[in-house]
C-alpha cells in the first residue's frame, strides 16, 4: 500500500514500518489513541487529489488533518488513510486589498505573523496553535468577533477537493451553495487546500488577563453580563473560570488559585482602550492580577500556547447562550470550584456585535442569536486523570445545559452524535444535507461532525 500511495505524491507517506510512525500520527488530544494505516503528508493541491483517489478506489476510511488541533480527533482515523496537510503552509497577503491567502497546513500564529507585517490581521481565534482551516470550517471566534465578526464572515474563497477529484472554487458567484456550507459546516464537503480572507487594519492592541478570587465570581458575571451590550465592539473580554497556574509568568503567591478572568483585547490607541475599560476599574473589585498592557496583536494571540502544548489530556464540552442568569451563574461557580486540574477551565467567548450582523440562513453557521459561545474543559497533563476530567466536563455541562440555546460550536464538540449535530446547525440542517448529497453523496467525508446524507427513499417517506 505505502509504496504504491507514495509513487503518487510528491509528499512523504508514513506507515507503521516508519520510525516517525508514533510521532506523526500523535494527536493533539492525548486522551485519543488512533492508528490509521498510513499518512500522506501532502505537499500540494495535486497531493491531495492523488491521496483522494487512492483512498477513495481503495475504500478506506479517509480523515483529513490541517493543523491538528482537534478535540476529538476527527483529524485521524483507524486502519484508513491520513490526509495530512500540514505541510501545506504557504501565506500571502495582498497589501492592495488587504487580503490573505491561505494554505490549508497553517495555523493561527502562521497567519498572525503574515499579515502583521502589513499591520493586518485576520478575525481568529485565541491559540496560535489552533489550525486555520479546521478553524474555519467550524465558524472561528476570537478577539475580534465583535468589531470584524466571524472568520467565516472574513471568507472570500476556497479552493475545494471535492469527493470525486474535480477542484472547484467557492465564493458567492462560484458554487454558492458550497461556500454558503463551508461556512459553518465543518469539513463535511470537501478538502479546502487554499483560503482567501479579508484582513483587517490590526497591528498594537491593549489586552491582556485580569484576575480576580472565585469567591467574586458571581458578582463579576452578573456584571459582566449587563456591560457587554454597551462596551464598543473594539473591546473583546472573554469571561473565565479557571485556576492560575503554578508557573511562571505568574506570581508565587497566586499559583494554584481559583479565579475569574476577564481576558480583554481592545483594538485601537491605549487611550481609547483605558476609557472603554474604566467600567472594570471603576465598578468591580480590587483584582488580584491586572495583566494589561499594549503588545502586538500576536502576542496576545499567543499568550495561552506555553499552558497548552499538544498531547494534554482534553474533554471538552460547548453550548451557545443567549443569556446568563442568576441561576446559571450559581450554577457556573459551582462547578467551576471543584475544577480538577489547574488547565481546567470553563470560558464564555462574546460572538455579539458584527457577528450578529449576519443573518442566521447567510451561513451555515445558525445561531446569530447567541451572545456567548461556550466551552467547558477538562484538562491535564495525567492520561490517569482521563476519566475525573470528563466527568468533571460532564457534570459541569450538564448542570449549565438547561440555560443555553441547545447547539454548540462544532470546534467545541466532542464525538456526540447527530442530535447535537441537528441542534448546533438548526434550520440550516436540511439545507445542508442537501449540498452534502450533492457534492459528497457517498459520504466519503465522514469522520468529523458529520452531516448525514439521506437516502431517497428516507426523504420520499417524510
Amino acid at each position: 500500500m505505502t509504496i504504491e500511495l507514495q509513487e503518487r505524491i510528491r509528499g512523504e507517506v508514513i506507515d507503521i514500518t516508519s520510525d516517525r510512525y508514533d510521532e506523526t500520527r500523535a494527536l493533539y488530544n492525548g486522551m485519543i489513541d488512533k492508528r490509521p494505516l498510513a499518512i500522506a503528508r501532502c505537499c500540494d493541491t495535486a497531493d491531495v487529489i492523488a491521496a483522494l483517489e487512492y483512498g477513495r478506489s481503495a475504500g478506506l476510511p479517509i480523515a483529513i488533518r490541517g493543523g491538528g488541533h482537534n478535540g476529538p480527533g476527527l483529524g485521524s482515523c483507524d486502519d484508513g488513510l491520513v490526509i495530512d496537510l500540514s505541510a501545506m503552509k504557504g501565506v500571502h497577503v495582498d497589501p492592495n486589498d488587504s487580503t490573505v491567502r491561505v494554505e490549508p497546513g497553517c495555523t493561527q500564529g502562521d497567519v498572525d505573523h503574515a499579515t502583521h507585517a502589513f499591520g493586518l490581521a485576520v478575525p481568529a481565534g485565541i491559540v496560535a496553535s489552533t489550525g486555520i482551516g479546521g478553524l474555519t470550517l467550524g465558524g472561528g471566534h476570537g478577539y475580534l468577533t465583535r468589531k470584524y465578526g466571524l472568520t467565516i464572515d472574513n471568507l472570500i474563497e476556497a479552493d475545494v477537493v471535492l469527493a470525486d477529484g474535480r477542484v472547484v472554487t467557492a465564493s458567492e458567484t462560484s458554487h454558492p451553495d458550497l461556500f454558503w456550507a463551508l461556512r459553518g459546516g465543518g469539513g463535511n464537503f470537501g478538502v479546502v487546500t487554499s483560503f482567501r480572507f479579508q484582513a483587517h487594519p490590526v497591528h498594537t492592541v491593549y489586552g491582556g488577563p485580569i484576575f480576580w478570587p472565585i469567591e467574586d465570581a458571581a458578582e463579576i458575571m452578573a456584571w459582566y453580563r449587563d456591560f457587554l451590550p454597551t462596551a464598543p465592539e473594539e473591546l473583546c473580554p472573554f469571561l473565565g473560570l479557571k485556576t492560575v497556574p503554578s508557573s511562571e509568568p505568574f506570581p508565587t503567591e497566586l499559583w494554584g488559585r481559583r479565579i475569574c478572568a476577564l481576558v480583554t483585547c481592545f483594538v485601537g490607541t491605549a487611550e481609547e482602550a483605558e476609557e472603554a475599560m474604566a467600567p472594570i476599574r471603576a465598578e468591580l473589585p480590587e483584582p488580584l492580577l491586572d495583566g494589561t498592557t499594549t503588545m502586538p496583536f500576536p502576542a496576545l494571540q499567543s499568550m495561552f500556547d506555553p499552558l497548552l502544548p499538544s498531547g494534554l489530556q482534553w474533554y471538552w464540552k460547548g453550548d451557545f447562550v443567549a443569556e446568563l442568569s442568576d441561576e446559571a451563574i450559581a450554577a457556573h461557580v459551582e462547578h467551576a470550584s471543584s475544577s480538577p486540574t489547574e488547565l481546567s477551565l470553563m470560558h464564555l467567548y462574546p460572538i455579539d456585535g458584527a457577528a450578529q450582523r449576519v443573518g442566521p440562513d447567510e451561513t451555515a453557521w445558525r445561531h446569530r442569536d447567541a451572545t456567548w459561545s461556550m466551552v467547558i474543559a477538562g484538562i491535564g497533563p495525567d492520561p490517569g486523570t482521563a476519566g475525573e476530567l470528563s466527568d468533571w466536563a460532564r457534570d459541569y455541562w450538564e448542570a449549565i445545559h438547561p440555560h443555553t440555546l441547545g447547539g454548540a460550536y462544532v470546534n467545541f464538540m466532542m464525538d456526540e452524535g447527530e442530535d447535537r449535530i441537528r441542534a448546533t446547525y438548526g434550520e440550516n440542517y436540511d439545507r445542508l444535507a442537501a449540498i452534502k448529497a450533492e457534492y459528497d453523496p457517498s459520504n466519503l467525508f465522514r469522520i468529523n461532525q458529520n452531516i448525514r446524507v439521506e437516502r431517497a427513499e428516507t426523504r420520499s417517506a417524510r
